[in-house]
């Protein structure tokens, strides 16, 4: 027995090395974020900020592609396929959980196929007027509209966003119709509310408060329960008469399922790194994200809860993607 005892301890001191030697081999390439969104918009900016202080913790490349489409689905699904190794990676929006209350045929389960490493934050939406329209407050947007119905345009980033179904919410509350217009991602609409194609543009700070703060969009409502701290001056829906509605926006990093728990820890710990140096910090917090980081324990049940409150948004108004 003692014999037998002493070769199990020699297995596993031999088999120690190798394992330590299997964890430190990550990365041994190239570490691909996919940003399932086009260039220009919350996910894209805040996977640049990342970027380079990834690339310099981990001593390998670190690659940001953009894979647009299907409101972000199309990326998320190359992420979900990928193979568990580390490599590759994706950052997500809010879409993220509707849609597979949206598209059927997604072709991946969000919470079988995925690892949610790291919620970054959340931020209400901010429901804005360009500067040439007549609107100054929700009172008079919903005024306009019930004179007027089904002439008041307002803009998101996509068909099924929070955006859409955060309005589709008001739209029932507050007894007004209105026209939306859909673009394909945060950039795309970016450019279209401050050129003033849509009346009514919709989206995170992160989005638009670059036109928000040069006077080109004016803010009537944010879309929280509560004032965000980025945003304290701005009223909720709920204090401009439109109430029940807590409508957040949130950024998140994940990737594919079965990920080794060594990487998990390591990609985490060095995004938290990178979230505490102050300036991507302050760059962060200056996109409009009200950022909190949580790991793996908070970031899955917070995206069930997501899914199952906006599915039923979806069924509900008979919401269809584009």
């Amino acid at each position: 027995m003692m014999e037998r005892r002493s070769l199990l301890a020699a297995a596993g001191l031999l088999a120690a090395p190798a394992v330590a030697h299997a964890q430190a081999a990550w990365p041994n390439g190239p570490i691909r974020i996919i940003v399932p969104f086009p260039p220009g918009g919350s996910t894209d900016a805040l996977s640049r900020l990342l970027q380079p202080r990834l690339s310099a913790e981990f001593g390998v490349p670190v690659v940001v592609e953009n894979r647009a489409g299907a409101s972000g689905a199309l990326g998320t699904a190359a992420a979900a396929r990928a193979a568990p190794d580390g490599n590759t990676w994706v950052l997500v929006f809010d879409t993220h959980a509707v849609n597979p209350a949206l598209i059927p045929t997604i072709g991946f389960d969000t919470q079988r196929d995925l690892t949610p490493l790291l919620l970054f934050g959340t931020a209400p939406m901010v429901l804005t007027a360009h500067r040439t329209r007549p609107y100054r407050s929700v009172a008079q947007v919903v005024e306009a509209a019930k004179a007027r119905p089904e002439t008041v345009t307002y803009g998101t980033i996509g068909n099924g966003s929070l955006a859409h179904l955060t309005m589709a919410l008001a739209q029932r509350a507050g007894g007004f119709s209105l026209v939306h217009v859909p673009y394909r991602g945060g950039g795309p609409l970016a450019v279209a509310a401050v050129a003033g194609e849509v009346d009514l543009p919709i989206a995170t700070r992160p989005a638009i408060g670059v036109h928000i703060d040069s006077g080109a969009l004016v803010p009537l409502a944010q879309t929280g329960a509560t004032r965000s701290p980025s945003m304290p001056d701005i009223p909720t829906l709920a204090e401009s008469g439109i109430p029940g509605i807590d409508a957040r926006a949130f950024w998140g990093f994940l990737g594919p399922a079965n990920l080794p728990a060594a990487v998990k820890q390591r990609m985490e710990a060095a995004i938290r790194g990178a979230l505490d140096v102050p300036e991507i910090r302050s760059r962060v917090l200056g996109l409009g994200i009200d950022l909190d980081p949580q790991g793996e324990a908070v970031f899955g049940p917070f995206v069930a809860r997501q899914m199952e409150v906006w599915a039923q948004v979806v069924r509900e108004n008979n919401i269809r993607p584009d």
